[in-house]
């Protein structure tokens, strides 16, 4: 099994893919936040904007990294439930309801703290890149791939270094591309494909969009070879 060394290593692999496509007008949506320090790789390599799309797990309670839910935050909230996990954690309607707002209230608190007021570029008519550090259950990534749609973008492309076959497949419906470094058939914890899969702290969080937006705005931006 090869490893990413980092979320860095990773995101300069998948900005590779993503360049070779020759994607037009692209705007990078990373999800937080192990998503950002890959989306930025990936905006460097396109000179496009980083933004973020603030999306979150609802955990099973007595395993809270294994997804029952999604939800992203928005005029409308959209929440998009894994039934077999939902089932099996015998989680109904109301509890991930319950879930969802105590999630909400954490994505309105990170967009203060990682936005700072700054202008979200538009997504609308242009090619619309998600990225994140890995795909496991998908719940998240499909929630936040709809939330991404109903801005309407021009196309919508879907971009991670690793996920296996099985959950890219079951995302089809959603996205007009997939991009995937690596997709093995059984995937396990997607940070068995890292070697240094170290939490991303909000600071980093902050640091990075903030790089992002001066190497957009010409801060010395390189598209690479």
């Amino acid at each position: 099994m090869s490893r990413f060394r980092d979320r860095e290593e990773a995101g300069l692999a998948l900005a590779e893919l993503v360049a070779a496509r020759g994607l037009p007008d692209p705007v990078v949506l990373a999800l937080p936040r192990g998503g950002v320090p890959v989306g930025l790789e990936v905006a460097r390599r396109l000179r496009a904007p980083l933004d973020l799309v603030m999306v979150r797990k609802i955990g099973v309670p007595f395993q809270p990294e294994l997804a029952a839910a999604a939800v992203v935050n928005g005029d409308a909230p959209e929440i998009v439930v894994n039934e077999a996990v939902a089932a099996h954690a015998r989680l109904g309607r109301e509890e991930i309801a319950a879930m969802a707002k105590v999630q909400l209230d954490e994505i309105a608190r990170r967009r203060v703290l990682y936005l700072k007021g700054r202008a979200q570029p538009s997504v609308e008519g242009r090619t619309a890149i998600v990225v994140d550090d890995g795909i496991a259950t998908g719940a998240t990534m499909r929630a936040a791939l709809r939330a991404v749609r109903r801005r309407r973008p021009g196309r919508l492309v879907l971009a991670v270094p690793v996920a296996s076959p099985d959950v890219l497949d079951a995302l089809q419906d959603e996205v007009d591309d997939t991009i995937c470094v690596a997709r093995p058939m059984f995937l396990g914890a997607i940070g068995a494909y890292y070697l240094d899969f170290r939490q991303i702290d909000d600071a980093s969080v902050v640091r990075m969009l903030d790089e992002a937006d001066r190497l957009y705005r010409g801060g010395g931006n390189s598209p690479g070879p």
